[in-house]
């Protein structure tokens, strides 16, 4: 039977219990997938990461992807799959690790699933992830079907479908990215899990990001929402991965009709009463996204052994 300390962290929020919580296993060093896997299922978070040594195995099977030397490996599991990359965990990986002292401000390369990753934290603790340049693909669907599936008037998305197209976006998680009109109507959504799934599917995207330019802060580029039930997640509050997939999306639609500001701010979470704001800068070499995180939970897990039958206990 092992110990190893465990975190829960609000990404993308100033205090805890606001945001997207993730958990943070800050050594996993050893420890096998289905430990892993285990570990995830019992935090509960949407996604938990996983912190070992840049050049080690972070476990059995393990599928690190990029060249040369890194600092760190992170490895993300959703409670019911790994995932390649999560935006909103690395912002707490490192915003926790900062606060506590244990790394300094500064850049470092951390390694994923989808490649190495630059990972930066601000002096004031916001850390900033610069995720792959962005891949951005308008797609032809019918808004009829992807209005059902969301719950929400298909002329909540018509009325802006001939400006701004869906379209799947990705910097290295893939998003079927869906305008919506007015955030009364973004509020009202009430997602078909199942419909979601197979719209996802369909496009070969981890989920729907939907927005709208209509949002409660005024210094807010928008507000979002994200239903990501193929991650056995029906909303996620907070999303980074999401969040750079959009801003490269909103450059490729020309959204601001060249007049594109040097910062986004995303908003997000507010219906699901976990407020959060991501940090967007898009640029030549990549997608920027950035924000603050927020302790909400340290304490210790008892790992068993991959043989061991006993249940994981907080």
């Amino acid at each position: 039977m092992e110990h190893r300390r465990a975190l829960l962290v609000d990404a993308f929020a100033a205090e805890p219990l606001a945001g997207n919580a993730a958990g943070v296993v800050p050594d996993a060093e050893g420890l096998s997938d289905d430990q892993m896997a285990a570990v995830a299922a019992e935090l509960g978070a949407s996604e938990t990461a996983f912190l070992t040594g840049g050049d080690g195995a972070a476990g059995d099977g393990d599928n690190s992807a990029g060249d040369g030397a890194a600092d760190d490996r992170l490895r993300y599991f959703s409670p019911t799959t790994e995932v390649d990359l999560c935006g909103h965990a690395t912002i707490a990986t490192y915003g926790a690790l900062f606060a506590e002292g244990a790394v300094d401000g500064g850049e470092r390369t951390v390694r994923t699933n989808v490649g190495d990753v630059a990972v930066s934290v601000d002096d004031d603790g916001t850390v900033w992830m610069r995720q792959q340049a962005p891949s951005v693909d308008v797609v032809d669907v019918d808004l009829d079907r992807v209005a059902a599936a969301l719950g929400v008037d298909p002329a909540a998305l018509r009325d802006v479908g001939a400006d701004l197209p869906v379209a799947v976006a990705s910097t290295g998680l893939p998003f079927l990215v869906v305008p919506v009109n007015f955030l009364e109507r973004l509020g009202e959504t009430d997602p078909d899990d199942e419909a979601v799934e197979r719209l996802s599917e369909e496009f070969d995207a981890a989920g729907v990001y939907a927005f709208t330019f209509d949002a409660l802060d005024a210094e807010s580029t928008l507000h979002g929402r994200a239903f990501v039930p193929s991650l056995g997640i029906s909303e996620d509050p907070v999303t980074g991965t999401a969040s750079g997939a959009v801003g490269g999306y909103l450059r490729h639609v020309d959204a601001f009709e060249g007049d594109e500001p040097d910062e986004l701010r995303f908003e997000q979470g507010h219906f699901v009463d976990r407020p959060g704001r991501v940090r967007v800068r898009v640029e030549a070499e990549g997608v920027h996204v950035g924000g603050e995180a927020s302790v909400a939970l340290d304490g210790e897990l008892r790992v068993p052994d991959d043989e061991d039958d006993e249940i994981i206990e907080v």
